[in-house]
């Protein structure tokens, strides 16, 4: 066992497997020791369609970590998104017998809150404690020694398709590795991008990747809404594809190399080049015509956020506004459309202040990712004394290194 703790983090996107193997140092900062990038095969809008393939892609990525970090994975936790997910809020009374509360009595209380009608075939994710109130007085964030008779809890539930996660984790159990815990995608990027003041004002966290777009609304400092939609950048891509007529790898470079959200702020004459279907040499598209078809697409899944916004009760209650992140909050301009749409203040956030091996982590797209690796710590923080070495890796020794390298050879 090392000194100082491993922790991994596995992110399971529609797009791309990104795992991580960082160490945390005695002033929780992490040095990212392994990475491990994959084309993600088999899933479609965050849900697995091939369970072979995508075993296979989790596989690859966990080797590339591997192999960089010099750790071999045991356990990781692991991030959940799709339209299957979702969230209910829920309140759990006990009684205390006038005595000091005591961590027992915490969890007594969230069992009662959970003591809710949930479908056999749904899975309990989360149960997220919001606040608590002791014998009438609301706010408490923490009631551990106060004195009471009456303790309450409010919480939001996250659930699950019970089918889907199993199929989840026979994945990532494929590749050799437990998962410690499903962590829902915007509650792990949350961990990266939220600041303390927004998290206490009112924000909400908008995570557009490429099969879906991941909302949790953050209030008082907790967790009040969560949503997943099914809807991300492949649409845009997509549309790109059909629009002009062109391969999807192709749509996909036009996108990141030309597109952009708001048609208005394109020059008339702008122009690029492209290969269409049953075109023999290059053809110009004019890139106001792509921010056309990329406008469009790109409003209605504001449209479909504000409307879950609105829908959860709580759009009023979001003065420090939207934090995108994700890999599709990169498209140039999607910033300001989306405060036109929804009417709020909005900035692009990404994860900061890594050490290591980061070079491709500074991005919003990793903001998942680096986001597993603070809830290992919030995790560890909050069940003990559970160690954060339960979800390690473990050093690979010379016997282990050989067995390793036998498995890349072809």
């Amino acid at each position: 066992m090392v000194d100082e703790p491993i922790i991994v983090g596995i992110d399971i996107g529609t797009t791309k497997i990104c795992t991580l193997v960082a160490r945390v140092d005695g002033e929780r900062n992490f040095r990212i020791l392994g990475v491990g990038i994959e084309p993600a095969q088999g899933i479609k809008k965050g849900t697995i369609v091939d369970i072979n393939a995508a075993g296979r892609s989790i596989t690859k990525s966990v080797e590339k970590a591997q192999r960089t970090s010099g750790f071999e994975i045991t356990s990781a936790l692991v991030s959940l998104a799709g339209s299957h997910v979702s969230s209910i809020n829920s309140r759990g009374v006990v009684g205390i017998s006038g005595r000091i509360i005591d961590q027992h009595d915490i969890d007594r209380t969230l069992d009662a809150a959970q003591a809710v009608a949930i479908p056999h075939n749904r899975e309990v994710i989360h149960v997220i404690q919001r606040g608590f109130v002791v014998d009438g007085q609301d706010g408490i964030r923490m009631p551990i020694g106060m004195h009471g008779y009456r303790l309450e809890v409010e919480a939001h539930i996250i659930t699950a398709a019970a089918a889907t996660v199993e199929n989840l984790r026979e994945c990532v159990q494929g590749s050799g590795i437990s998962v410690s815990q499903f962590v829902l995608n915007p509650l792990a990027s949350a961990e990266v991008v939220l600041t303390e003041t927004e998290r206490q004002m009112g924000a909400v966290v908008c995570d557009i990747g490429g099969g879906t777009t991941d909302m949790a609304i953050y209030i008082d400092g907790d967790v009040w809404h969560t949503m997943v939609l099914a809807i991300g950048g492949n649409h845009i891509t997509s549309d790109i594809a059909h629009g002009l007529r062109l391969p999807t790898e192709e749509a996909e470079e036009v996108k990141k190399k030309y597109a952009y959200a708001i048609e208005s702020q394109i020059s008339e004459d702008e122009a690029f080049p492209v290969r269409s279907f049953g075109q023999d040499g290059q053809s110009h598209i004019l890139r106001k015509d792509l921010a056309h078809i990329t406008e469009a697409r790109v409003e209605e899944i504001f449209q479909l956020v504000l409307q879950e916004i609105k829908r959860s009760g709580y759009d009023g209650l979001l003065p420090a506004g939207m934090i995108l992140t994700g890999g599709t909050s990169q498209l140039p301009g999607i910033k300001e459309l989306a405060s036109q749409i929804l009417g709020l203040p909005v900035r692009v956030a990404r994860p900061e202040n890594l050490v290591g091996m980061v070079d491709q982590l500074h991005s919003p797209a990793y903001a998942t990712s680096v986001g597993l690796l603070n809830w290992a710590l919030l995790m560890n923080d909050a069940v003990q004394p559970l160690q954060i070495h339960r979800y390690n890796a473990k050093k690979l020794d010379l016997d282990s290194i050989k067995n390793f390298l036998y498995r890349l050879l072809p």
